[in-house]
């Protein structure tokens, strides 16, 4: 079975990261179980093997770590769920690609109990939004708007890192760094989309689709 978290305080991005990975290493040696850990972060950039320093925009607005997860830049803050995800892959497949897309399926999941329709993009990371009550981009391209961050490290073929939700952070933090790489597009909330969720209310929505899609 897997052993849910959830820390009720902001912890510290550094500690979460030692926590992560030690849980992970215990993982691999079978001295632990598999675990989902539900937390938010202070504000913070974090910056993934792939971040390109001209897309740190404000570098001095707040802390920025480096991380070895994949990906570019993203934030956290108050009011967006990050959802460490420990599962030991040996035991589900070895395989990276089908791991990364149950992740998605698994947000999508949960948007869709609030009845909101997460897609994946070619090319672009997360999971997104159509707004097509906003303004397109000026080629003509349909704006839409990214709710879910994805980034996955793998070591020993037991995962860490995981996704984040934006529930109701503050949109103008992420205008600190291009998300992810993507400039144009923007990012929303579910609280942004009119729906008044709470941090709870994802929470069981995640944990309802887990089994689902991960099977256990």
């Amino acid at each position: 079975m897997v052993e849910w978290i959830t820390s009720d305080a902001p912890v510290p991005y550094d500690t979460a990261v030692a926590e992560m990975e030690a849980r992970a290493d215990a993982i691999a040696r079978g001295e632990a179980g598999e675990a989902v850990w539900l937390l938010e972060h202070p504000a913070l950039y974090t910056a993934g093997t792939s971040a390109k320093p001209a897309d740190l925009r404000q570098p001095d607005r707040f802390p920025v770590f480096e991380t070895r997860r994949g990906g570019q830049y993203t934030y956290h803050g108050p009011g967006q769920r990050v959802a460490y995800v420990m599962l030991d892959l040996n035991t589900r497949g070895r395989d990276i690609r089908r791991y990364v897309e149950q992740l998605e399926t698994w947000v999508i999941a949960a948007l869709a109990e609030f009845n909101i329709r997460g897609e994946i993009r070619d090319g672009r990371v997360g999971v997104w939004v159509d707004r097509p009550e906003k303004a397109p981009l000026p080629d003509g391209t349909p704006r839409e708007d990214k709710i879910a961050a994805i980034g996955v490290r793998i070591r020993k073929w037991v995962s860490f890192h995981g996704i984040s939700i934006n529930v109701e952070p503050d949109l103008s933090h992420f205008d600190g760094i291009v998300p992810c790489g993507i400039d144009g597009h923007g990012v929303t909330s579910l609280v942004d989309l009119g729906l008044p969720v709470t941090m709870d209310d994802l929470d069981v929505a995640l944990k309802r689709g887990f089994a689902e899609v991960f099977g256990g």
